[in-house]
């Protein structure tokens, strides 16, 4: 299947971004291409309207806007792509861009840590380790009569 037909963007196997909501810009790209970049629409923007997406679920969607707030204009986050002389290859670049970025936001937040004690015979060595230290250096000094 050509990468301009995919259904959609797979962000993991519970999420996938469907193509109505996704919207592309393409302009001229910078770069190599010699005569080429002066007349094909290499370069690709890709728009997602993140804020009311309805691939998200409440959560998923708190947690993009909270995370990609800094890359959201107006809850669309737009991604371009041009490192490649070809539309098709920036446009599966900027797919795989999305999918990344949404798959990272989206990750639920790790569990937070547990103080625990450090057991016995950690705390044993590490008294040792401070005595042997210790011992080591009262050897360097000059003697005390």
């Amino acid at each position: 299947m050509p990468a301009s037909d995919a259904p959609g963007v797979r962000v993991s196997a519970g999420l996938v971004i469907p193509a109505s909501e996704l919207s592309w810009r393409f302009s001229r790209s910078s770069g190599p291409g010699g005569q080429g970049v002066n007349t094909a629409d290499s370069r690709v923007e890709l728009m997602w309207d993140a804020a009311s997406s309805s691939a998200l679920t409440s959560v998923q969607r708190q947690r993009v806007v909270e995370r990609l707030g800094n890359r959201l204009v107006a809850g669309v986050l737009t991604i371009a792509a041009s490192e490649h002389r070809n539309q098709l290859r920036n446009r599966d670049a900027a797919r795989a861009r999305l999918a990344a970025i949404v798959a990272e936001a989206v990750r639920a937040p790790a569990p937070p840590r547990r103080a625990t004690k450090p057991t016995r015979g950690s705390t044993e060595r590490r008294l040792q380790a401070k005595q042997r230290r210790t011992d080591v250096k009262r050897m360097r000094q000059r003697p005390t009569d």
